[in-house]
């Protein structure tokens, strides 16, 4: 018996991420009393793979060749079904991401699992297996029961401290024909956005509202996120208007990020938005009006016009940068 845990990468490189479901997924094991085991998929360096082991993972499956080079979920989802029946896994642990939405269904349906969506921390118990994850937008919390042999757990971002735990560990190589499955997509073409950070992979989000009152206010915003080398992001009322791009809006109808932290300017905090955010690290509101719901969120909040509170900010961090 083994705990499966997909670690993503990307363009070669693992992040903050996946040592959180390393950590997370090591911790599992130990409380079901077996092995973890990591799986990459994918170009990834040997320097980059061994950095795993950091955090109490001592063996790593590996697959790699020219058709995992790029995303493909039934190609995916069978490499993982392959190596979860082979280490007789009984708990297969994903990232709550795109990605990790993308396969736990389909490994849900292969495997006959039960499937937590979204946890939050360790199982609550694990004879009955009952696990713990936020509802109904982060407004509420459920204990889920999963009766299946199997079990398959997405974690939410940022819900899981890391922790380091070296191992000596074993990496293992896998042909990525091994499944017998070949890719459905085909990609032709590549074209990746350059000198701006992706809101998706962003550490740190920068974001406004309507209480920005123009677009033309918008340049002490932006300044303040090339500062801080964080992304900019904007409230869907915002995006609506035309005053930022469709592309960097947050929310349940939006992108769903869940930075280390989280700048909200002018941003009211309706439950929509908040859905799309709540799982930042640590928010920090900057609002006029002292009984916005974003501050209910925010571990920090600054009750002030944002046109006075901006210039303010964007001078401490030049002093700090020596600009």
């Amino acid at each position: 018996m083994s705990v499966l845990i997909f670690l993503e990468n990307w363009d070669g490189k693992f992040k903050k991420l996946s040592y959180e479901l390393a950590s997370y997924g090591s911790k599992v094991a130990s409380m079901l009393g077996c092995e973890p085991i990591a799986l990459a998929i994918g170009e990834i360096r040997p320097d980059e793979l061994n950095t795993i082991g950091h955090y109490g993972i001592s063996r790593l499956i590996r697959i790699n060749g020219a058709t995992v080079t790029q995303f493909d979920s039934q190609l995916y989802t069978a490499l993982i079904d392959q190596v979860a029946r082979k280490e007789q896994a009984s708990v297969v642990i994903l990232a709550n991401n795109n990605t990790g939405k993308a396969l736990a269904p389909r490994l849900s349906v292969r495997l006959q699992a039960g499937l937590g969506s979204g946890v939050s921390q360790l199982p609550l118990s694990t004879d009955p297996f009952m696990v713990f994850k936020k509802a109904f937008s982060g407004n509420a919390f459920s204990k889920v029961l999963i009766k299946s042999p199997v079990k398959i757990l997405t974690l939410a971002q940022n819900s899981f401290g890391i922790t380091e735990e070296p191992k000596n560990m074993v990496i293992e190589e896998i042909p990525a024909d091994a499944a017998g499955v070949t890719p459905k997509t085909i990609v032709t073409e590549v074209e990746k956005q350059s000198g701006k950070i992706l809101l998706t992979d962003a550490d740190i989000v920068v974001s406004g509202g309507r209480g920005m009152k123009s677009p033309d206010n918008w340049g002490p915003l932006v300044e303040l996120a090339g500062l801080m080398g964080a992304a900019t992001a904007c409230s869907r009322p915002v995006s609506d208007e035309g005053w930022r791009p469709h592309e960097e809006h947050t929310g349940q109808t939006g992108k769903i990020i869940a930075p280390n932290l989280y700048i909200a300017i002018g941003i009211s905090g309706a439950t929509q938005h908040l859905a799309g955010v709540s799982s930042s690290r640590y928010i920090v509101a900057v609002n006029t009006d002292k009984d916005a719901p974003i501050f209910g969120a925010a571990q920090y909040g600054i009750v002030g016009d944002a046109a006075k509170i901006l210039p303010l900010l964007v001078d401490s961090f030049r002093q700090l940068k020596g600009k």
